[in-house]
């Protein structure tokens, strides 16, 4: 193995899968990878070719399956490839792309729920102001800040790891992030360290905070209002909302404590990394498509006349 040292070449582990387990696993993913995308390209489809969906929330809800398609088209090719072939060799430069998109993918669904909750907490808290605040201009605005913040952040991140020489061409994980990267590293880390928890304390305390005050404003001004289809119309959006930005939040921050805690089993490490990966990509259109009643409609009113016609 010391023949891969400083080479254009890593390993990763292996699924240790048994021979009777490759093909069930390889349907798993496949059919994994294809439901994200068939759900997530018919959202994106729905929001783009439907001028009535061309509103604030819409636009701002339309990063969050381009987001998803980032993460999951990091993660599955390669998956799909170590589970089907012998080899566990990966080039560097491959390796460094994949974490890459997936730390993009993990920032931008953060900061994407973020502004949305914003545009919830405008529409429900001030409705007489919402056409005023939320003008195209000031969503362009939101969604550039969003992904340049997710660009510059991840971005200096990844910097700081390739400045570091390598001394190690094994990953003990089935997919590439930063901290198994930073393992391959044989000088000191420190900075890489404290930036990433900087970068995880920052998003946290700007979504959390964000969230936290928007939704207690939101749940004031439902219960002051008289009108029992509005408010119970406000509380299962944000309800859903919140069950979304829960779920990333549980399984997100569990991998990122689990690899600065040594006695965790790096089986349940690798489980819940690749179920932050699989899980909110495969939910988020399906509860946003399903629950919100303009894209449900338009999405059965495109395959009813369009790919079912009578």
């Amino acid at each position: 193995m010391d023949d891969l040292y400083n080479t254009s070449s890593v390993l990763l582990i292996d699924f240790d899968l048994s021979p009777e387990s490759v093909a069930p696993a390889f349907l798993f993913a496949t059919l994994s990878y294809m439901v994200i995308l068939f759900c997530n390209l018919i959202l994106i489809l729905t929001i783009v070719l439907n001028k009535s969906l061309h509103q604030p929330m819409y636009i701002i809800l339309l990063n969050l399956p381009v987001n998803d398609l980032i993460g999951s088209s990091a993660l599955f090719p390669q998956v799909i490839k170590g589970i089907m072939s012998d080899s566990r060799t990966i080039q560097y430069s491959s390796c460094v792309a994949q974490a890459f998109f997936i730390h993009i993918y993990a920032a931008g669904t953060v900061f994407i729920l973020t502004a949305m909750a914003y545009d919830r907490y405008i529409a429900i808290c001030f409705p007489l102001k919402y056409n005023t605040v939320m003008t195209n201009a000031h969503i362009m605005r939101m969604i550039t800040t969003v992904w340049l913040t997710c660009l510059v952040l991840i971005g200096v991140l990844f910097y700081l790891l390739l400045r570091l020489p390598r001394c190690r061409s094994e990953i003990t994980h089935p997919y590439c992030d930063n901290p198994t990267l930073l393992s391959l590293v044989c000088a000191n880390t420190a900075i890489n360290n404290i930036y990433g928890l900087f970068i995880v304390a920052f998003s946290q305390v700007i979504a959390n905070g964000v969230i936290l005050y928007t939704y207690l404003q939101i749940l004031v001004a439902c219960f002051r209002s008289k009108q029992q289809d509005t408010r119970a119309k406000a509380l299962q959006t944000c309800a859903t909302h919140l069950i979304v930005f829960l779920l990333l939040e549980c399984l997100g921050l569990f991998t990122i404590i689990s690899y600065r805690i040594k006695n965790i089993s790096p089986h349940l490490r690798r489980f819940m990394g690749l179920a932050t990966l699989i899980f909110p990509p495969t939910l988020n259109p399906i509860i946003y498509g399903l629950k919100t009643k303009e894209i449900r409609e338009k999405v059965v009113h495109f395959f009813t006349n369009k790919i079912l016609p009578c």
